[in-house]
């Protein structure tokens, strides 16, 4: 029987469950779950492409919301069909709490051998001793800059391991040779400024995000963003995709989601860098989206599914995704020479963050549910009221702390990565 999205609708958790394994049973194939690469290109691409060597694999994917369902029932009825998922970090960590997933140690150790970064593996256990699912493929956000730019870089800069107080000397010496502000974010309306600071300024600074937002070090750090926006272009505030100011050479240095640089190295590769945003008293913070690779307890074929495992982490693989798809590697990989369509360059500056030894990860906020927005306001409203207006400092952080602790007591969310577990709603300090 074919199951189709009617059929999803209409059958139960468990039902659904059992009508899957009838036909695991009959087919024999390994059952590949995932709420990732669902739309029909990727699809057809992790089935023709990126999947090709694999012996019966069936990639199945899944909406997210019906996932934690279906695998609760198969949790439940102990009627196992799925032998690996596929997911984001957020969606596999509830899953995890209630041991739906086996222990994958034995793999995380050859991984990390291979050249898989401990940053990035460490994801994967979830904040436990056990390594819950394997970090498989990754988007984030990494700055961009035209070569021409590379004159004004402060004596002894290294690219891949700036400083914010670098960055700012950089635009100082691109603006008093141009006489323009050179330097670029995508702090407009639709653009996605609010996950540079989450995942970027105040890691870089405080060491957390939401404990520490009306710190001492949250103080100093705005301070010297405001010293770093008076080399940024004030049209900053129109931009969404920073690719479009690159392109038409009104920013040559720019900070940005990966898919949002892309067109601009796609274009003109050979006119640009790709490197790790800047480090700041506490680290080189960054936002991995990550996508990990979950083994059920109870799965039917778990050679199967570890076969599957190892063929996705392999080099070849990984940047073949990267060139299907647009996500990253999450193992430490030597990048082809060249690249005419500016992958390579993504790839490399992805590669050159996770493996930074002073990297300092911020996950995507976890557990707020609707009020993913009303967070992101927090920090966009701290920005304007500082930066744009010049209010005062410890004031405004006073205030809108109030506001992001009620926020969190209101949502209940526990703490994430950068900052110390909470029991509970994860306090502003």
């Amino acid at each position: 029987m074919k199951i189709t999205k009617t059929t999803s609708r209409l059958l139960g958790g468990a039902a659904l469950a059992g009508l899957m394994l009838a036909g695991a049973a009959a087919s024999a194939e390994t059952i590949f779950l995932s709420t990732q690469l669902r739309p029909l290109e990727e699809a057809q691409a992790m089935r023709g492409d990126i999947l090709k060597g694999v012996p019966d694999v069936n990639y199945v994917v899944e909406e997210p919301p019906q996932f934690p369902i279906r695998m609760t029932a198969e949790s439940q009825t102990g009627r196992h069909t799925i032998s690996l998922v596929g997911a984001l970090h957020g969606e596999l960590a509830p899953l995890a709490e209630r041991d739906i997933f086996m222990p994958l140690n034995d793999l995380a150790a050859e991984l990390a051998a291979a050249g898989m970064p401990q940053s990035v593996l460490d994801l994967g256990k979830l904040g436990t001793d056990d390594q819950e699912y394997i970090p498989w493929m990754q988007a984030t956000y990494v700055m961009a800059a035209k070569k021409e730019a590379l004159e004004y870089l402060p004596e002894g800069a290294d690219i891949n391991a700036l400083t914010y107080e670098q960055l700012i000397a950089w635009g100082q010496a691109m603006k008093d040779a141009t006489g323009a502000e050179r330097i670029g974010f995508p702090a407009g309306p639709n653009g996605l400024m609010a996950r540079f600071f989450e995942g970027y300024f105040y890691p870089s600074y405080t060491g957390g995000v939401v404990r520490s937002f009306r710190s001492a070090d949250a103080v100093a750090g705005w301070e010297e963003f405001k010293e770093l926006w008076s080399v940024v272009t004030p049209n900053s505030t129109n931009y969404a995709f920073m690719q479009e100011p690159l392109l038409a050479d009104e920013v040559w240095v720019a900070w940005d989601h990966v898919a949002r640089l892309k067109e601009a190295l796609n274009v003109f590769p050979e006119d640009f860098v790709t490197f790790p945003a800047p480090a700041g008293p506490h680290g080189r913070g960054y936002m991995p989206v990550i996508a990990g690779l979950a083994i059920p307890q109870g799965a039917p074929d778990v050679d199967g599914a570890t076969a599957i495992i190892r063929h996705l982490t392999q080099t070849d693989t990984q940047l073949l995704t990267a060139e299907l798809v647009a996500f990253f590697p999450t193992m430490e990989v030597d990048l082809p020479e060249g690249g005419e369509d500016g992958v390579s360059l993504l790839a490399s500056a992805v590669s050159a963050t996770q493996s930074a030894p002073d990297a300092l990860i911020s996950l995507l906020p976890i557990g707020l549910g609707d009020k993913g927005g009303e967070f992101n306001k927090v920090y966009m409203d701290t920005f304007q009221r500082i930066v744009l207006n010049g209010e005062d400092i410890a004031a405004t952080l006073a205030a809108e702390g109030d506001v992001l602790n009620a926020l969190m007591q209101d949502t209940g969310a526990p703490c994430w990565a950068p900052d110390a577990s909470s029991e509970g709603a994860c306090p502003v300090e």
